[in-house]
Protein backbone atom coordinates (compact mmCIF):
# COMPACT_ATOMS: atom_id res chain seq x y z
CA UNK A 1 0.00 0.00 0.00
CA UNK A 2 3.03 3.05 0.20
CA UNK A 3 3.74 4.79 -2.48
CA UNK A 4 7.48 4.10 -3.80
CA UNK A 5 8.99 7.45 -4.07
CA UNK A 6 11.28 8.33 -7.02
CA UNK A 7 11.90 12.20 -6.62
CA UNK A 8 11.37 15.32 -4.70
CA UNK A 9 10.83 18.78 -5.52
CA UNK A 10 10.66 22.19 -3.36
CA UNK A 11 8.39 23.71 -5.21
CA UNK A 12 7.60 26.95 -2.92
CA UNK A 13 9.10 27.21 0.76
CA UNK A 14 7.54 30.02 2.75
CA UNK A 15 7.64 31.46 5.79
CA UNK A 16 5.73 28.94 7.93
CA UNK A 17 4.68 26.38 5.07
CA UNK A 18 6.41 24.51 1.65
CA UNK A 19 4.64 22.65 -1.21
CA UNK A 20 6.84 19.80 -2.13
CA UNK A 21 6.32 17.83 -5.35
CA UNK A 22 7.06 13.89 -4.82
CA UNK A 23 6.84 11.74 -7.83
CA UNK A 24 5.90 8.57 -6.37
CA UNK A 25 4.86 5.07 -8.23
CA UNK A 26 1.95 3.32 -7.03
CA UNK A 27 0.68 -0.06 -8.87
CA UNK A 28 3.07 0.22 -11.68
CA UNK A 29 1.44 3.95 -12.63
CA UNK A 30 4.17 6.97 -12.12
CA UNK A 31 2.19 10.21 -10.84
CA UNK A 32 2.71 13.37 -9.08
CA UNK A 33 1.62 14.11 -5.35
CA UNK A 34 1.26 17.88 -4.62
CA UNK A 35 2.25 18.37 -0.58
CA UNK A 36 2.14 21.16 2.02
CA UNK A 37 4.55 20.73 4.44
CA UNK A 38 3.35 22.31 8.20
CA UNK A 39 5.80 22.44 11.17
CA UNK A 40 2.21 21.01 13.33
CA UNK A 41 -0.11 22.91 15.75
CA UNK A 42 -2.00 23.01 18.34
CA UNK A 43 -5.54 23.31 19.70
CA UNK A 44 -6.96 23.96 22.85
CA UNK A 45 -10.29 23.61 24.65
CA UNK A 46 -9.87 26.26 27.89
CA UNK A 47 -12.50 25.49 30.50
CA UNK A 48 -13.00 28.07 32.97
CA UNK A 49 -13.98 27.45 36.46
CA UNK A 50 -17.91 27.42 35.85
CA UNK A 51 -17.83 25.24 33.04
CA UNK A 52 -17.95 27.97 30.06
CA UNK A 53 -15.24 27.01 27.27
CA UNK A 54 -12.87 30.18 25.88
CA UNK A 55 -13.25 30.73 22.24
CA UNK A 56 -12.09 32.85 19.60
CA UNK A 57 -13.64 35.10 16.61
CA UNK A 58 -11.26 36.01 13.75
CA UNK A 59 -11.20 37.04 9.95
CA UNK A 60 -9.61 33.72 7.84
CA UNK A 61 -8.67 35.10 4.50
CA UNK A 62 -8.79 31.85 2.82
CA UNK A 63 -12.29 31.16 4.43
CA UNK A 64 -13.37 34.73 3.06
CA UNK A 65 -15.28 35.20 6.47
CA UNK A 66 -14.65 35.64 10.02
CA UNK A 67 -14.70 32.33 11.76
CA UNK A 68 -15.76 31.08 15.97
CA UNK A 69 -12.57 28.52 16.84
CA UNK A 70 -10.63 26.77 19.79
CA UNK A 71 -7.51 28.74 20.16
CA UNK A 72 -4.91 27.26 18.52
CA UNK A 73 -0.99 27.67 16.35
CA UNK A 74 1.58 26.57 15.18
CA UNK A 75 4.36 25.27 16.76
CA UNK A 76 7.12 27.28 17.02
CA UNK A 77 10.64 26.18 16.30
CA UNK A 78 12.17 23.41 19.02
CA UNK A 79 8.80 24.38 20.88
CA UNK A 80 6.54 21.23 22.20
CA UNK A 81 3.48 20.89 22.16
CA UNK A 82 2.39 21.62 25.90
CA UNK A 83 4.31 24.96 25.48
CA UNK A 84 3.08 26.16 22.51
CA UNK A 85 -0.08 25.26 23.93
CA UNK A 86 0.18 27.41 26.93
CA UNK A 87 1.61 30.38 24.72
CA UNK A 88 -1.02 29.75 22.03
CA UNK A 89 -4.05 30.20 24.89
CA UNK A 90 -2.20 33.44 26.81
CA UNK A 91 -1.70 34.65 23.39
CA UNK A 92 -5.18 34.64 21.68
CA UNK A 93 -7.27 34.74 24.90
CA UNK A 94 -5.50 36.11 27.46
CA UNK A 95 -5.42 33.49 29.92
CA UNK A 96 -3.07 31.01 31.32
CA UNK A 97 -3.54 27.47 32.08
CA UNK A 98 -3.14 25.73 35.62
CA UNK A 99 -3.10 22.26 34.08
CA UNK A 100 -3.30 21.02 30.56
CA UNK A 101 -4.21 17.68 29.62
CA UNK A 102 -3.79 15.67 25.99
CA UNK A 103 -6.22 14.03 24.35
CA UNK A 104 -5.09 13.06 20.99
CA UNK A 105 -2.99 14.02 17.65
CA UNK A 106 -4.87 14.57 13.86
CA UNK A 107 -4.55 15.59 10.98
CA UNK A 108 -6.34 17.92 9.01
CA UNK A 109 -6.41 17.18 5.66
CA UNK A 110 -3.98 14.41 4.95
CA UNK A 111 -4.36 14.14 1.32
CA UNK A 112 -2.29 16.71 0.40
CA UNK A 113 -0.89 18.35 3.96
CA UNK A 114 1.19 17.34 7.23
CA UNK A 115 -0.47 19.53 8.65
CA UNK A 116 -0.90 17.53 12.65
CA UNK A 117 -2.80 18.88 15.22
CA UNK A 118 -2.52 18.13 19.16
CA UNK A 119 -5.69 18.83 21.26
CA UNK A 120 -5.56 19.86 24.82
CA UNK A 121 -8.00 20.71 27.17
CA UNK A 122 -6.96 23.40 29.93
CA UNK A 123 -8.16 23.81 33.23
CA UNK A 124 -7.49 26.52 36.34
CA UNK A 125 -7.24 29.14 34.01
CA UNK A 126 -6.04 32.38 35.46
CA UNK A 127 -7.34 35.42 33.49
CA UNK A 128 -4.42 38.14 32.00
CA UNK A 129 -4.14 39.86 29.19
CA UNK A 130 -4.62 39.24 25.23
CA UNK A 131 -0.72 39.19 24.14
CA UNK A 132 -1.75 39.45 20.66
CA UNK A 133 0.98 39.17 17.41
CA UNK A 134 0.95 42.28 15.20
CA UNK A 135 -0.89 40.62 12.44
CA UNK A 136 -3.87 39.41 14.40
CA UNK A 137 -7.12 40.70 15.06
CA UNK A 138 -9.19 38.19 17.49
CA UNK A 139 -12.25 38.54 19.79
CA UNK A 140 -13.05 36.07 22.72
CA UNK A 141 -15.91 34.31 23.07
CA UNK A 142 -17.06 32.47 26.44
CA UNK A 143 -19.72 30.18 25.59
CA UNK A 144 -20.93 27.28 27.56
CA UNK A 145 -20.49 23.84 25.92
CA UNK A 146 -24.40 23.67 24.89
CA UNK A 147 -24.25 27.12 22.96
CA UNK A 148 -20.88 25.80 21.34
CA UNK A 149 -22.68 22.35 20.14
CA UNK A 150 -25.59 24.59 18.88
CA UNK A 151 -23.58 26.71 16.82
CA UNK A 152 -21.83 23.23 15.17
CA UNK A 153 -24.89 21.80 14.74
CA UNK A 154 -26.43 25.13 13.32
CA UNK A 155 -23.38 25.23 10.72
CA UNK A 156 -22.15 28.82 12.52
CA UNK A 157 -19.18 27.25 13.84
CA UNK A 158 -17.81 25.66 10.48
CA UNK A 159 -13.92 25.19 11.47
CA UNK A 160 -12.83 21.02 11.53
CA UNK A 161 -10.33 21.33 14.36
CA UNK A 162 -13.22 23.43 16.21
CA UNK A 163 -15.97 20.98 15.76
CA UNK A 164 -13.48 18.05 16.55
CA UNK A 165 -11.99 19.50 19.54
CA UNK A 166 -15.58 20.73 20.80
CA UNK A 167 -16.83 17.38 20.57
CA UNK A 168 -14.05 15.61 22.12
CA UNK A 169 -14.20 18.41 24.74
CA UNK A 170 -18.19 17.07 25.30
CA UNK A 171 -16.98 13.32 25.08
CA UNK A 172 -14.29 13.82 27.80
CA UNK A 173 -16.34 16.15 30.32
CA UNK A 174 -19.45 13.64 29.73
CA UNK A 175 -17.36 10.44 31.07
CA UNK A 176 -20.69 8.45 30.62
CA UNK A 177 -22.76 11.26 32.12
CA UNK A 178 -26.03 10.95 30.37
CA UNK A 179 -27.02 13.86 30.48
CA UNK A 180 -24.22 15.74 28.83
CA UNK A 181 -23.83 13.37 25.94
CA UNK A 182 -27.42 13.88 24.60
CA UNK A 183 -25.75 16.95 22.98
CA UNK A 184 -23.62 14.70 20.88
Amino acid sequence: MLEKILGVEKAYVGKLLSLVKYRVLIRGVETVREVVTHPGAVAIVPFRDDGRIVLVRQYRLPAGEPLIEVPAGTLGEDEDEEECARRELLEETGYEAGALEKIRSFYLAPGYSTEKITLFIARGLNKKSQKLELDEEIEVLELTLEEALKMVREGVIKDAKTIISIYDAVRKTSSGNEHNSKFI
